[in-house]
């Protein structure tokens, strides 16, 4: 079980600097220079992925919060709320990222091509849509999570160290569970129809310039690249989040967490925040050449040295 444990702090700590330097690079492009509109959604998955490592599992926060001695209630309130609204944040922009991409590659003759002018236009928009309905619909929860106490064990459900969820009335509970359900399911949905719609078009694209001696810059062109990174992290988040979807309805349902359920969702959650940027940095030629120009500024002062 330690062993475990210490996976889960090496993966949240790789987590937390992958997306601490692209939250950075990203605050560059978009103050410095002319972002594009996948940038600034990018930006705002990096911001959520890392409040999403720091509030998942009670790992970062509960330290902090234990520091300034502020009361287990309202740590568990504050930190199970930012938690919840972060992951439905996280499948809201990972969505809008599959959508903008879909409609920034799509050919001239395409019914979306007509929307390509005022994408930046479009995403002030639907950020404020997704941040004031992941606000509002998660605040719900706060009314039935507090500090774990040793009252019976039927009236409370241990969902962290310190924290524990309380039977809230069965209808309320019904309706969370199918507007959190409809929207997980209609926006995984839009995911998989857009990647489907962006492997067509590459798969085209593809075929059209077989003929050409050029080949090699078809694979290597940043609108490929980019589709093809996206498509990976749509992949993946689809998978991880309905495992970790899967693992919670099970125990909310059971109304029964154990000590190695709570570890393998902690390592379940934290994986697509971990994950996307790596793939995100490995992939961006723009990151890897500032990379590689501080390495060679590095070398070049310590040869001088």
């Amino acid at each position: 079980m330690s062993s475990l444990q210490n996976i889960i702090y090496f993966q949240a700590g790789l987590g937390m600097v992958a997306n601490i330097v692209l939250f950075f690079f990203y605050t560059f492009i978009i103050v410095g220079h002319k972002p594009k509109p996948t940038d600034l959604i990018s930006w705002q998955l990096t911001f959520i992925h890392i409040m999403m490592i720091l509030t998942g599992g009670d790992i970062w926060l509960a330290d902090i919060f234990e520091s300034l001695n502020i009361e287990n209630d309202l740590k568990c309130k504050a930190t199970f709320y930012t938690s919840r609204m972060m992951r439905g944040l996280s499948i809201c922009i990972t969505c809008l990222l599959s959508v903008f991409q879909a409609v920034t590659i799509s050919p001239s003759t395409s019914v979306l091509a007509k929307f390509k002018h005022k994408l930046k236009k479009y995403t002030i928009y639907a950020f404020l849509c997704i941040w004031s309905f992941n606000l509002s619909f998660t605040s719900n929860r706060i009314f039935y999570v507090g500090a774990y106490t040793n009252m019976s064990e039927t009236s409370q459900m241990k969902v962290t160290k310190y924290c524990a969820l309380f039977p809230m009335n069965y209808i309320i509970e019904g309706l969370i569970l199918i507007v959190a359900t409809s929207r997980d399911v209609f926006l995984v949905g839009i995911m998989l129809i857009t990647s489907t719609y962006m492997v067509i078009i590459l798969f085209r694209h593809q075929r059209k310039c077989k003929h050409l001696h050029n080949i090699s810059h078809l694979r290597t062109s940043p609108e490929k690249r980019a589709t093809q990174t996206i498509l990976v992290l749509v992949i993946f988040f689809v998978v991880m989040y309905w495992v970790d979807s899967i693992i919670s309805s099970t125990s909310v349902l059971l109304w029964m967490y154990d000590t190695v359920t709570l570890t393998v969702q902690k390592f379940v959650m934290n994986v697509y925040p971990t994950i996307t940027p790596l793939v995100q940095i490995s992939s961006d030629s723009r990151i890897i050449n500032v990379l590689k120009n501080m390495h060679s500024k590095h070398y070049h002062i310590l040869k001088i040295n």
